[in-house]
């Protein structure tokens, strides 16, 4: 690590599986020297408890590495399956469709059109708003924020006439971001303006992980936490560099030299200029898995660098599947500044979802959640709690019960459409994916659509 990689905190732990070769992270495992700077890089104040904890150090960097190998695969599965995905939803006629493909007449679709459909937006094809939540009713920012967070994961022309035409609201940014950690823009979010509230109100809302994005899963599965200035307590390092904090642990211009354009200070920038000339208008910031954590996050460097006529407007804070951003220091320190500033924080989390119980909660690693947890199981019903059942998802008493859930939601599919109506139908590709539940419970459980459902047949 080059000296510019150093934070400028003084109690970091970096894992750099990206540099660092099979056998040398099989070292972690077998070597109680784990200080390697090609390796691992961490502060002289870090605890020996982290040292004993290097099996999972050793597990985070081994599935990162095996990520990094391949990304380019997965990354073209990705592309194959939503342009297949793209094709059929596009084709009203089958038997003409594969004429087509024999003539070599397929018109490929245009992934940056409106009508360019991600994986996600396949899972769940739903993108009007439940016109039986009227604004101004107790679940209308929930179920509007649930459907933000869904949309960005979109492209942006399809969320600009979605925004525009269906929810009747003014989009007012949809950019992808630099993110300082994988030097791309992979970091993305959009702002719409909605004046159907009294006072009308701005979502922020964060894209979460893709699917087929190796870097998103990179971030999610990194361990790597710093203590950032200004802020008390142990932040991932990962989540932080995906708002724009530089490796250096600085914050950068609006625009570098490089022209990048980065999340944290384009966004407060669009903040400031809409709430400066609309007196009375709040936000909310949003976003479903590592959305949710950049959501979370936000507030916490505007009050980094002290923003507090922006902070004083922010509403609420609504992440759905979010993953641990913090140790618990930073946990009080953000419970402080809601507090202060009057912000309400909701965390929702559905049935066995493993990704809010990642990084584990360990008296080493000592990530935690903190703030209100809405949990809502696979009956749609919602309690407030303190903290997840299954907090570190295994769970060997729960080994038979989690399947018999999966089997549940398998099933469920075909009973809410009957009950509440045909928006609830789920197509083939959820029952698949709902299938993988039976193996792999809590992988299903992730995608924005139960989520979406929690919103609106849940009371919370």
């Amino acid at each position: 690590m080059s000296s510019s990689e150093i934070p400028t905190s003084q109690n970091y732990l970096l894992l750099k599986p990206h540099k660092a070769s099979l056998l040398d992270i099989f070292y972690v495992l077998f070597s109680d020297d784990i200080k390697r700077k090609d390796v691992i890089e961490h502060s002289v104040k870090i605890k020996l408890s982290i040292i004993e904890r290097r099996r999972i150090i050793f597990m985070s960097m081994l599935i990162q590495k095996m990520l990094q190998y391949h990304g380019k695969i997965l990354s073209s599965v990705g592309t194959v399956s939503e342009t297949s995905l793209n094709l059929l939803a596009n084709t009203s006629n089958l038997e003409m469709f594969l004429k087509n493909i024999v003539r070599g007449k397929v018109v490929m679709p245009d992934k940056n059109s409106s009508s360019y459909v991600s994986v996600v937006g396949h899972l769940d094809k739903r993108v009007e708003l439940d016109k039986n939540i009227i604004p101004g009713s107790k679940k209308y920012f929930a179920s509007l924020s649930a459907m933000a967070s869904k949309l960005a994961y979109e492209n942006k022309k399809f969320i600009k006439v979605t925004v525009e035409e269906k929810w009747k609201m003014k989009l007012l940014l949809a950019d992808n971001f630099w993110d300082e950690k994988h030097q791309a823009n992979t970091t993305q979010a959009f702002i719409l303006h909605d004046k159907n509230t009294d006072p009308d109100t701005i979502i922020v809302s964060f894209r979460g992980t893709e699917a087929f994005e190796a870097r998103d899963w990179i971030t999610d599965l990194d361990i790597s936490w710093y203590k950032p200035q200004g802020i008390k307590g142990r932040v991932h390092s990962g989540f932080m560099k995906a708002l724009g904090l530089k490796l250096d642990g600085t914050w950068p211009t609006n625009t570098d030299d490089a022209g990048h354009q980065h999340a944290y200070n384009t966004i407060t920038q669009v903040l400031k200029a809409h709430l400066k000339t609309n007196i009375r208008t709040k936000f909310i910031v949003t976003g479903h898995s590592l959305g949710g954590a950049l959501a979370v996050l936000f507030p916490a460097v505007l009050a980094i660098h002290k923003e507090t006529e922006v902070l004083e407007r922010l509403q609420a804070v609504y992440t759905f599947g979010q993953p641990r951003v913090g140790d618990m220091k930073f946990g009080n320190f953000m419970k402080e500044q809601f507090r202060d500033y009057g912000v309400k924080y909701y965390r929702f989390v559905y049935g066995n979802d493993i990704v809010p119980r990642v990084p584990f909660d360990d008296s080493a690693l000592m990530f935690k959640h903190f703030g209100t947890c809405v949990y809502v199981d696979t009956l749609y019903e919602a309690k407030i709690v303190e903290e997840e059942p299954m907090k570190n998802y295994f769970d060997l008493g729960s080994f038979f019960t989690k399947r018999v859930d999966a089997l549940w939601e398998l099933v469920r599919g075909f009973v809410l459409p009957r009950m509440f109506g045909e928006e609830y139908k789920e197509g083939l590709l959820l029952k698949t994916v709902r299938m993988v539940g039976l193996f792999w419970p809590g992988v299903p459980d992730h995608g924005p659509q139960d989520y979406i459902n929690a919103t609106k047949l849940a009371n919370y």
